[in-house]
């Protein structure tokens, strides 16, 4: 039997760490374990980490060599800010001349109130940038330790552009055993207080993130693994340890990554909302056209420059407790039966609920009253999950199946004191977290302008079946739930992609810039951990925020993490590309094709000055061969054409498609697909700039090799 290839996810939760197994070759998941998070074990969660990758290899009888790619998503950083247990951080700002004064302000940051009463604790000193010896230095770190810092940031102005200064600081904190990074690390963006604010947040979680990064990189090598020890991305990416340990701020909110990264995995979703659903909350993200949506996050409410997926938290899960007043539900969560300590009433056994009597807590301190039944074999809460399964929308099979004949044992006590049915009583708690979740559905789908029509609600996690077929149900949303649904953040980190970025605030971005910055993306994601070959990069320019954008995608082995061997009929895609396009079948043509994409278009024809003339207006959609819309777009226009044809028949097409005004030309936006590639060329804005590009990002390519354009203005 030949060596078998095994990729390891694993995730850990605040209640459980989970692994998944996955066969490297045909994605399947060998295997799924859960245990407990150690949080009270002398390694913390590191101690959890060893038991579950030990309990894997056993099980399966994994070698330590089988191994090609272990990764694991972690909470920690998030939770260490929502509970406020952070290092307190001392800023060393710079600056001189006529900055000096600008400076000194903006790299005083106040304390972060984290949550009620808990904050980030921030001391700040200032030092002239003309006066820096390493004695100030000293003098500065010394200062900052005797007021309690335990972290110290650089910050100077203009550090992006000459990180020098920056950079002495850190290595004199270094030579004394102090944990430092600077503004530069985090951020290539102008903004000295955002920058610097970012900056801090990020020190205040180095301490503990790097005692469990050293704890779980021993432990991998422990276990004999020789494969690199991968950490989750908040954007969905995973970046070496040795990244985690400068800026673990990277890791936060990476479990609410993770998930949609599994759902993209195993699910063919071109636009869709995907919901991660617990027993306490849900997080709600949004996907357009196969890709995950992505915003500067807030911490304390302030803003960041930390990129990270636009995720909407809202307390209502599987667990939510219902409120009554006045003989009617008025709420649904946010304590959950978890939290409060009760057992739910659809996971026990229908012995256990006779005597059943309603009963009124308020499981923490400040609560409102939550409804419980008091019966024979103790305590239950009244949860969604119960409802979800007296209506009938948890599927057989499901995780959050539960026991329906005890469901209705304790709902009918609540539907007896408020004069209804055990069904309308499950209804209206369904109605109100319904309502709840559509409003922030709803937002997203403005925010994103989605096409409502072609919207896809896919539900994951434990409790994906409790309120995502009853939201599809009351909206009228397409919805499916994920495979594997309670492990898909595990397999979200099992299978994702390294992913780097840098922003850099640039004002009218030349040729040279272009290059610089997708050299140095390179440079930054192989040192991540991805592999050279399988690294694609997108350039992005934001002209009115002056802003340079390098994405970098790759993948830690040679082969890219595609699941390519799942092509799709023409005939399916030609229904999917016609279900894009609000169009019939018969209207929509498969106009051309090249490596993995099919560009279909349906021209519609409108009446126009009173019916005297006809207008006709062209909708086109690319898919890629596994049946995913990846873009779609009315009043736009498509060329196939060959490399060698860049700069004449494409030129042209260009030129076509250009605006021309007295002041200047505004050229088309521009896709370019070829081969495995989408290439956006969006940001561009002169036509130099997109053939600097194209020039780089085509260099490898042959010269008959095919390339499929469209432009829109």
């Amino acid at each position: 039997m030949g060596k078998q290839e095994v990729r390891i996810g694993i995730d850990v939760g605040g209640t459980f760490t989970d692994a998944v197994a996955i066969d490297n070759h045909t994605y399947e998941v060998m295997s799924k374990v859960k245990i407990p998070t150690t949080h009270h074990d002398k390694r913390g969660v590191a101690s959890g980490i060893v038991q579950i990758i030990e309990r894997l290899m056993k099980e399966n009888g994994i070698a330590p060599q089988d191994i090609t790619f272990i990764a694991h998503g972690t909470t920690q950083a998030t939770n260490a800010l929502l509970e406020g247990d952070v290092a307190r951080v001392g800023i060393l700002g710079m600056g001189t001349g006529i900055d000096a004064r600008s400076a000194r302000s903006e790299t005083n940051i106040e304390h972060i109130e984290l949550a009620a009463g808990k904050y980030l604790v921030t001391y700040h000193t200032f030092v002239d940038s003309k006066d820096l010896t390493d004695e100030a230095i000293d003098n500065a770190i010394t200062d900052l330790e005797m007021q309690g810092a335990q972290v110290i940031v650089a910050s100077e102005a203009y550090s992006v552009d000459d990180p020098a200064n920056e950079l002495r600081v850190i290595e004199r904190a270094r030579s004394r055993g102090i944990y430092a990074t600077g503004g530069h690390e985090i951020s290539q963006l102008y903004g000295l207080k955002t920058r610097t604010r970012t900056a801090v947040v990020n020190a205040s979680l180095i301490p503990k993130m790097m005692e469990t990064a050293n704890m779980t990189e021993q432990a991998v090598k422990e276990a004999g693994i020789t494969s690199q020890l991968m950490i989750m991305r908040c954007d969905g990416g995973v970046m070496s340890i040795d990244e985690v340990r400068q800026r673990p701020i990277l890791t936060m909110l990476s479990g609410l990554a993770a998930g949609v990264a599994g759902a993209l995995m195993y699910e063919k979703i071109s636009d869709g909302i995907f919901f991660e659903v617990g027993g306490t909350s849900v997080d709600i993200s949004v996907i357009k056209n196969g890709k995950v949506m992505i915003e500067n996050a807030e911490v304390g409410g302030h803003k960041t420059y930390l990129r990270s997926l636009d995720v909407r938290t809202l307390a209502v899960a599987g667990g939510s407790m219902i409120r009554i007043e006045d003989g009617a539900i008025i709420d649904v969560g946010p304590r959950s039966a978890h939290i409060a300590g009760k057992e739910y009433e659809c996971f026990t056994d229908t012995a256990n609920l006779e005597g059943a009597e309603l009963k009124q807590i308020s499981p923490r301190e400040g609560d409102p009253d939550y409804t419980i039944v008091s019966a024979a074999g103790g305590e239950y809460a009244l949860t969604l999950a119960g409802a979800a399964n007296i209506l009938g929308y948890v599927p057989e099979g499901d995780y959050a199946r539960g026991n329906e004949a005890a469901a209705r044992k304790a709902w009918q006590v609540l539907a007896d004191r408020l004069g209804v049915t055990v069904e309308e009583a499950a209804r209206a708690a369904m109605d109100i977290a319904v309502r709840k979740v559509m409003k922030a559905v709803r937002e997203m789908i403005n925010d994103y302008e989605l096409d409502e029509s072609f919207v896809t609600l896919v539900g994951g996690g434990g409790s994906g079946a409790v309120l995502v077929p009853a939201l599809a149900d009351a909206e009228g949303f397409k919805h499916q739930i994920a495979n594997n649904a309670p492990y898909i953040s595990t397999i979200g980190v099992g299978m994702a992609m390294v992913r780097e970025q840098i922003e850099k605030t640039v004002v009218g971005a030349t040729e040279q810039d272009i290059k610089l910055i997708r050299a140095e993306v390179i440079e930054k994601i192989v040192r991540s951990g991805a592999n050279e070959a399988t690294v694609d990069v997108t350039i992005e320019i934001d002209a009115q925020r002056n802003i340079l954008r390098a994405i970098a995608t790759g993948s830690t082995e040679l082969r890219s993490k595609d699941l390519a061997n799942r092509d799709v009929p023409l005939e399916a895609l030609q229904a999917t590309a016609a279900e894009a396009l609000n169009a019939g079948e018969q209207e929509t043509e498969l106009k051309a094709a090249s490596g993995r994409w099919y560009l279909f278009e349906c021209i519609e024809t409108k009446k126009a000055m009173l019916g005297l003339f006809k207008k006709k207006i062209p909708h086109i959609g690319v898919l890629d061969r596994e049946g995913v819309v990846r873009f779609k777009k009315t009043n736009a226009y498509y060329l196939q054409f060959r490399k060698r044809d860049l700069s004449s028949s494409f030129s042209a097409f260009l030129d076509e498609n250009t605006i021309y005004s007295d002041a200047n030309a505004t050229i088309p936006k521009a896709f370019l697909f070829y081969k495995e590639k989408m290439l956006d060329l969006t940001g561009m804005q002169t036509k130099e700039q997109l053939f600097s590009i194209l020039e780089v990002e085509t260099q490898l390519l042959e010269e008959d090799s095919e390339i499929l354009a469209v432009v829109y203005q």
